[in-house]
């Protein structure tokens, strides 16, 4: 089903926005699990990275709020998302994630921003690499901020880095500062002169 899906979305994607242009693609592991992260800058970047990796599968963390509807609810089951209290996320939050990676078959997607309207990367994924054994694949998105934009077609990148290993003993500062440097260099190689401009930044506060 999460293929399926995912192949649907791709081909969506294809007609609205046209081809994807991906970089690193050598920093892709071919026999290991891995935990993606990357910074969160539109709702549809999740989708992106899932659809570039494919036939690879995902968990993904989503806030409890989209869970209200029962129908969307099934919908983001079936797809590997599990629901997160954001404000008080709980064990489950690590456990979930840390527990596929070790006996699964599914890798792990996580921003490590928690949304779109921040830059300060928190360490919930460098705790869950150093539970997991798993090292981090940096990745970016450049490309249409808003929806409308995404109809030029060939607009949009993404970009690879190479692994981030995570040892048990590694600072969680100096993970967090190799993450956000592996950012900086990938957005750099994309476009040296592009910068994200959130769209919503009245939502800094709210989400």
């Amino acid at each position: 089903m999460y293929v399926f899906l995912f192949r649907i979305i791709q081909a969506i994607r294809w007609i609205i926005n046209g081809k994807l242009n991906i970089q690193g693609r050598t920093n892709i592991p071919e026999n290991e699990q891995f935990i993606l992260v990357a910074p969160h800058r539109t709702w549809w970047d999740p989708l992106w990275f899932a659809i570039a990796l494919l036939p690879k599968k995902f968990i993904f963390m989503g806030k409890k709020e989209l869970f209200k509807n029962k129908l969307f609810a099934w919908a983001l089951r079936k797809v590997g998302v599990f629901s997160v209290d954001r404000q008080n996320p709980g064990p489950s939050a690590i456990k979930i994630p840390v527990k596929e990676l070790k006996s699964g078959s599914r890798n792990f997607m996580i921003f490590p921003s928690g949304s779109r309207h921040s830059s300060q990367l928190e360490g919930g994924a460098v705790v869950i690499a150093k539970m997991s054994g798993k090292s981090l694949l940096p990745v970016v998105y450049q490309g249409p901020l808003a929806f409308k934009g995404l109809f030029k077609r060939g607009s949009s990148t993404i970009a690879f880095g190479p692994l981030i290993e995570v040892g048990r003993k590694d600072s969680m500062a100096d993970t967090i500062n190799k993450m956000q440097a592996a950012f900086t260099k990938l957005d750099q190689q994309i476009d040296k002169d592009w910068h994200y401009v959130d769209q919503h930044p009245e939502k800094k506060n709210q989400d």
